[in-house]
């Protein structure tokens, strides 16, 4: 389905709800909004195929500048706003954008795109005031609210977070189906969650980032309410739940953390009954974590492992989960199977890398070297993480092969370790990395964000090391750590352990 068809039936129903302005968007409005975009947008010479780049905050106008975009059959592209203007600049020149649509929000940074901007003829700005680009308003309201003629259904181009370097563009194969036609994930939401036009879903992360915006999107053509956080705060995020009768949330470990690091009297200050689903992702889950957040929420937690490559998809209720503590699940998309350095592939109980075998179809848009190396020469696909399956099927990730030490020799895999740290009540955040070592070729360093950053001290780093050392093998133990203000997170809670490498590298 899509807005057209709930603004037919329910024109007054709520599209999207904004979390602290309470700004409303009706299915009649947004089906309006985002068709005149579409036809300004047609106008322009966009036609099926073409690239519209999307550089917004989380705001209302979102939806329908992406609806617009996905009715007209185009690639849509959400710009991480948190880039510089080189890392912002170099995907709206590699996607090959042919239209720009920003706010006054950024008009500092889309002053910094100039030299990027010389393929995209259609420039916009939500709240003018940005040089060298229309207003927003002045342009759609001359457009007509009636669809165009020709709608069909467009397609993300979702480029990776940076994290082993520059972002690649994820570009799946646009069909030219009639607008309407979705994905296969509305019927999975249905099926799993059971999502329909009564759910109220609470989305707390940034709009340009995979899992919210298309989340987000498959909730609105179901014909469900959206809520959106400008940005997360823990103790916001169960107001909202409490003001909007929330029935389904999705979140990243880090949220999760934060709620529970409240203290017991918030939590408990808000009524949490109307949650039905409570769903998280993008990161693995410290079995304790996960573990609280059913304690306190009861069996509602569910689970699922998957990329925006669409290399397959795993999934995890609460009671498979408590059976299989620390599992993402078994797979619903894709035959799995985990493969050894040298292409064999292992039993059950012993690491190595995650492939899928299906129907995985996607290209890194620009990077033929790229493409090549995410399949292999059975054409199995990977995200290129490592985990392992049990006697039942169930899969455990362990870590990414590009988070990897080797400790003369030893494979460590850092997330372990930061599964114990993480739990420590000092310890607000925490990164674990190799750094260059004479005699181990590299050892392995905790990089800690306190709670309270006037706890730093040696004697705390001497305790974090001893708590390691209490749950885990020796060898896997930090040798060293240090105390920073801020770990680089991006706000979906993906850690840029590229950064911080960098920095060891450096300072060497």
């Amino acid at each position: 389905m899509h807005p057209g068809v709930h603004a037919r039936e329910r024109p007054d129903a709520r599209a999207v709800v904004m979390g602290e302005s309470g700004d409303v968007v009706t299915f009649g409005a947004l089906e309006e909004r985002s068709n005149r975009l579409a036809h300004v947008l047609r106008a322009r010479g966009l036609r099926s195929g073409a690239h519209l780049a999307v550089l917004l905050e989380n705001r209302a106008h979102y939806f329908e500048v992406v609806w617009a975009g996905l009715r007209a059959g185009l690639y849509v592209t959400p710009i991480n706003w948190h880039l510089g203007a080189d890392e912002a600049g170099f995907i709206v020149e590699d996607c090959e954008a042919d239209a720009l649509v920003t706010s006054r929000a950024f008009a500092d940074l889309a002053g910094k795109l100039e030299s990027y901007l010389g393929s995209v003829g259609t420039r916009i700005a939500i709240g003018g005031g940005v040089v060298g680009f229309e207003d927003y308003d002045g342009v759609v309201a001359k457009a007509s609210p009636n669809p165009i003629p020709d709608e069909s259904e467009g397609t993300y181009m979702f480029y990776s977070s940076g994290t082993t370097g520059r972002p690649k563009g994820i570009k799946p194969p646009l069909r030219g189906l009639p607008l309407g036609s979705g994905s296969m994930l509305e019927p999975m939401l249905t099926h799993l969650y059971g999502v329909d036009d009564t759910a109220v879903y609470l989305c707390p992360a940034p709009l340009y980032h995979a899992a919210p915006i298309g989340w987000s999107i498959a909730m609105q053509r179901l014909g469900a309410t959206v809520v959106v956080m400008e940005r997360f705060d823990a103790e916001q995020a169960l107001a909202l739940i409490e003001r909007e009768r929330v029935t389904h949330a999705q979140f990243v470990p880090t949220h999760l953390i934060r709620m529970l690091k409240l203290p017991d009297t918030v939590r408990a200050a808000y009524d949490l009954s109307s949650l039905r689903t409570v769903v998280h992702a993008a990161a693995p889950c410290p079995v304790e974590i996960k573990q609280r957040m059913i304690e306190w929420l009861g069996p509602k937690v569910y689970e699922y492992y998957s990329g925006s490559e669409g290399a397959g998809f795993c999934a995890i209720g609460p009671d498979e989960w408590l059976a299989h503590p620390g599992s993402v699940g078994r797979p619903m998309i894709g035959i799995m199977h985990i493969v050894a350095d040298d292409g064999a592939e292992l039993p059950a109980g012993e690491v190595g890398q995650i492939w899928f075998e299906g129907p995985a179809v996607f290209e890194y848009h620009n990077d033929p070297k790229k493409t090549a190396e995410a399949f292999n020469d059975k054409g199995w696909s990977t995200l290129g993480d490592v985990g392992y399956v049990d006697a039942d099927g169930f899969l455990y990730l362990t870590d990414r092969v590009s988070h990897m030490i080797i400790s003369g020799g030893v494979n460590i895999y850092p997330q372990e370790i930061e599964n114990v740290l993480v739990l420590h009540p000092a310890v607000a955040d925490v990164a674990v990395i190799g750094v260059p070592d004479a005699e181990m070729g590299e050892s392995v360093k905790a990089v800690v964000q306190l709670g309270e950053q006037s706890r730093a001290s040696d004697e705390l780093a001497a305790e974090l090391i001893a708590c390691c050392r209490e749950q885990l093998a020796g060898f896997k133990c930090p040798r060293s750590v240090d105390f920073v203000d801020e770990l680089p997170r991006l706000p979906t809670g993906k850690l840029l352990k590229r950064v911080l490498r960098e920095r060891y590298q450096t300072s060497r």
